[in-house]
């Protein structure tokens, strides 16, 4: 079956429209150069886009790397591949365009795709994404490969579209080191690395070789600030073009300023406590477990804190995405004097003490919500112990799996449930929540080599079943994103939450 797509790009005319003023941090538009200035709450975490797992590092390097294909609000969309053919069910081919440059001049050829997905399918020390399913990649010819899988593949394009999916330059590389790579990035996207001052901010550069469309922008510089009081300050002031994770007491602000736009949209981030099965923890208890969902008002937390721009659910799997259980979405299952006699049928009549682990400042309201649950789970017996974090703690202790009993997270779902349903399997949940379920492995296993959509997609919705019995993560609530721009812009969030800068226009 051939599979050949045309590119969703228009060309990009010069604007010439006058952005707002330009400050000490460069924000806006001089008769020089087109600077685009965005605040956001933390910092990237990594260059190496593939040992991460991390949203808000994407967002941004998006703009410095490309992929085979990448996910256009669920649709797939060729990039650095012309087209692709599925040889056999475990054998796809991929045609690359052939005038792509890295930012250091070197051609990107079929070598450098095989460079990188090996090294992600293989190294098992990097972090990102599960590419096990990638065997071997094959060089046919300069410009042409073919990736052979563990069995069929049925969502390989889907996968192609993580972060780890980024090709690399093998030469700069292998010449240079990871380490230098890191510190010095290179890729193929619109626009080039000029510096990172760590926990302050990343300029990038544009790329006049870019071989899909001239980028818009001269320069680019993503500004740290975690305050969200300061983010808006700066947007107010001229100090930056666009704020992200604008919380909802500062809306009406935004929205009675002349000079600024609220905008709002779905995102596929769902807001959870992992917890902590390992033997001899008072979370291995099932009945703890419940006790804690069943102390927590999700309904209440979305109304009273998000404003509504939030909806409860008891899954991952977002409503918009290939294989989601639409049975546990919207749901809410509060029942205080439930989780009362939970306790107590657990020997813990008289209370029992649990230590969370909570972001402050990585994502809307995460404090706020943190001292919310902390406040529900009192109320029913809990001995809650909140530990607020930082981001670069929370991160630290996060990519350890050093957490307690509890931890928050909101983690961003992908194009195919079989991605964020895998963070469970018992290989990966060693260590962080140690949950270890049979049934829930072998329904991912056939599951990723089920080339049946409807049989696939059931298997998908019984595993999100078993999560929501078992509770290695308690699923809260899904997040409606809203950021803040200058009204002199264009923005259309994007379900996945990257920031495409050349998508950020002029009126």
């Amino acid at each position: 079956m051939k599979i050949s797509k045309k590119l969703f790009w228009i060309t990009i005319g010069v604007l010439t429209l006058i952005l707002v003023g330009c400050g000490s941090n460069n924000s806006g538009v001089t008769a020089d150069e087109k600077v685009l200035t965005i605040g956001r709450g933390e910092d990237i975490i990594t260059f190496d886009p593939h040992n991460h797992t991390q949203t808000n590092t994407k967002a941004l390097t998006v703009n410095i790397y490309n992929s085979l294909v990448r996910d256009n609000d669920g649709e797939i969309e060729p990039i650095i591949a012309e087209s692709w053919e599925i040889i056999e069910p475990d054998l796809w081919e991929f045609k690359l365009h052939e005038n792509i440059t890295f930012h250091n001049g070197d051609k990107l050829t079929a070598e450098d795709v095989k460079f990188s997905l090996e090294r992600i399918a293989l190294d098992e020390t990097l972090l990102g994404h599960d590419f096990s399913k990638i065997q071997e990649v094959i060089v046919v010819d300069e410009y042409k490969v073919q990736i052979k899988t563990d069995g069929p593949a049925p969502s390989l394009l889907q996968l192609l579209t993580m972060p780890g999916g980024d090709i690399l330059p093998k030469k700069y590389i292998e010449e240079n080191g990871i380490d230098h790579f890191i510190q010095n990035p290179i890729g193929s996207g619109p626009y080039k690395f000029v510096e990172w001052k760590k926990d302050d901010r990343v300029v990038l550069e544009k790329n006049p070789d870019y071989f899909l469309y001239e980028p818009k922008w001269d320069k680019l510089v993503f500004r740290v600030i975690p305050e969200s009081s300061t983010r808006l300050g700066e947007l107010l002031t001229g100090g930056v073009d666009m704020i992200t994770n604008v919380p909802p007491s500062d809306w009406e602000r935004i929205k009675n300023n002349d000079e600024t736009e609220l905008v709002q949209g779905p995102v596929p981030r769902v807001f959870q406590l992992v917890t902590r099965m390992t033997e001899g923890t008072v979370t291995a208890d099932p009945r703890v477990r419940e006790a804690i969902e069943l102390a927590i008002d999700s309904e209440a937390i979305t109304k009273n804190i998000l404003m509504g721009a939030a909806t409860p659910t008891r899954t991952q799997t977002t409503p918009t995405f290939f294989g989601a259980n639409k049975d546990l979405h919207g749901k809410n299952l509060y029942d205080p004097e439930r989780a009362k006699q939970l306790l107590k049928e657990a020997g813990y009549e008289n209370g029992v003490e649990i230590n969370i682990g909570v972001p402050n400042g990585r994502y809307i309201m995460d404090k706020e919500i943190g001292e919310a649950i902390q406040a529900m789970l009192t109320e029913v017996g809990f001995k809650v112990n909140m530990e607020l974090l930082e981001s670069s703690r929370w991160n630290d202790k996060y990519r350890a799996k050093s957490f307690d009993e509890l931890y928050v997270l909101a983690y961003s779902n992908a194009i195919d449930a079989g991605y964020s349903l895998s963070l469970n399997l018992s290989e990966r949940a060693k260590g962080e929540t140690d949950f270890n379920n049979a049934e829930f492995d072998e329904l991912l296993e056939a599951a990723s080599v089920n080339m049946d959509p409807v049989e696939r997609e059931k298997q998908y919705q019984r595993a999100q079943e078993i999560l929501a019995e078992e509770r290695p993560r308690i699923f809260l609530f899904q997040y409606d994103q809203t950021l803040a721009i200058s009204d002199t812009l264009l923005f259309t969030p994007r379900l996945d939450e990257s920031l495409y800068a050349d998508e950020i226009i002029l009126k």
